[in-house]
């Protein structure tokens, strides 16, 4: 569902995403590791088609991001790192406002908000302006706006980030839920949550992959926790 051919983008002297190239499937949910920098956010812009590339294209769903950039942002839901939102609004204007964008009309929308408020349990804050709520519930309606295309492809940059304990323990049972019949890319620097969620792991540093594996087999393969082992390449590769 997403195919990624030598990637890159830089700003200015910075080379941000250096020739990257990976694919990943249906069912797959792909965690994207990086120490701070490393290029996962820049990446994740460009496959939203919210960044042009400097060289290098992707596919979405058999569209590229290039050639058919609208056609690619009706195949993904994406939570940005920092997700805009219009702070006077309430979640559900907010929640309309995006379904109109979406052009989701009547019987549809009505089905579309309900799913993503139960889903995201935003419903205690459904009559609250924004600019009210906590940072844990604006990433969860942050989450409730990726999801309520019903899309294929899910792109989320950190997607728990600002969650107590509990709701870190909801979010990541719904992507559970939700794993084998989309393809989820997941940006996090939260571990646990690679262990917890993700069939696979890229690990990044300077804008270059460098490693594309298994959680299990990163830990058989180093002998040690994904901590140590994520420690381990990225000092190993920017020393």
């Amino acid at each position: 569902m997403i195919s990624v051919q030598e990637l890159r983008r830089s700003f200015g002297p910075l080379v941000a995403v250096d020739g990257i190239s990976f694919e990943v499937g249906k069912g797959e949910v792909l965690g994207f590791l990086g120490p701070n920098g490393a290029g996962k956010s820049t990446a994740m812009k460009m496959l939203t088609c919210f960044l042009p590339p400097d060289s290098g294209t992707a596919s979405i769903c058999g569209y590229d991001i290039i050639k058919d950039p609208i056609k690619v942002r009706e195949s993904v839901g994406y939570l940005a790192e920092n997700a805009p939102a219009y702070g006077e609004m309430t979640v559900g204007s907010f929640l309309n406002f995006i379904c109109d964008a979406r052009e989701i009309k009547g019987a549809r929308r009505k089905e579309a908000i309900g799913r993503v408020v139960k889903l995201c349990s935003i419903e205690s804050v459904y009559h609250q302006s924004i600019e009210t709520l906590s940072k844990g519930y604006r990433r969860r309606v942050g989450l409730a706006q990726a999801l309520i295309h019903d899309p294929q492809v899910l792109i989320l940059d950190e997607p728990t980030d600002g969650l107590d304990p509990n709701q870190k323990y909801e979010v990541r049972q719904l992507i559970n839920k939700m794993a084998k019949d989309k393809c989820i890319i997941i940006s996090t620097h939260i571990l646990e949550e690679v262990e917890a969620i993700c069939t696979r792991t890229i690990i990044i540093a300077r804008g270059k992959i460098l490693v594309d594996s298994t959680p299990a087999k990163l830990k058989e393969e180093y002998h040690c926790s994904l901590d140590e082992v994520f420690r381990k390449i990225t000092r190993k590769k920017s020393a």
